[in-house]
């Protein structure tokens, strides 16, 4: 169990995917992501969703992201927040959106 202090560390954000790529350097297959979280600027990732998702299904989908995780290098991508998804389905990770369109950058709570 955490606590509600625990939780409140998480920083939840809203976004727009703004550019996708293939990233055939991943070990494991993978989207690279380019994020618009408004007032925070544009923030990179690296995801997994390639069993759902192909990139140019992205570009302008809303998600939900964790945003002050410290930047982790995937090989020679440096992703700088991590996309929130549904796991364990046949259908691979499925991103988590709000179900309407918000300014990018609110703060989930």
């Amino acid at each position: 169990m955490i606590t509600w202090n625990d939780f409140s560390k998480i920083d939840l954000r809203t976004g727009t995917i703004i550019r996708a790529e293939e990233f055939p350097e991943a070990r494991k297959p993978a989207i690279q992501v380019w994020i618009d979280f408004g007032e925070l600027g544009i923030k990179k990732s690296s995801a997994q969703i390639t069993d759902a998702y192909l990139p140019n299904q992205l570009i302008g989908k809303q998600i939900i992201a964790v945003v002050n995780f410290p930047p982790k290098q995937i090989g020679p991508f440096m992703s700088e927040c991590l996309l929130l998804g549904c796991v364990g389905d046949e259908q691979g990770v499925i991103l988590l959106t709000p179900d309407k369109a918000v300014r990018n950058g609110l703060k989930i709570a």
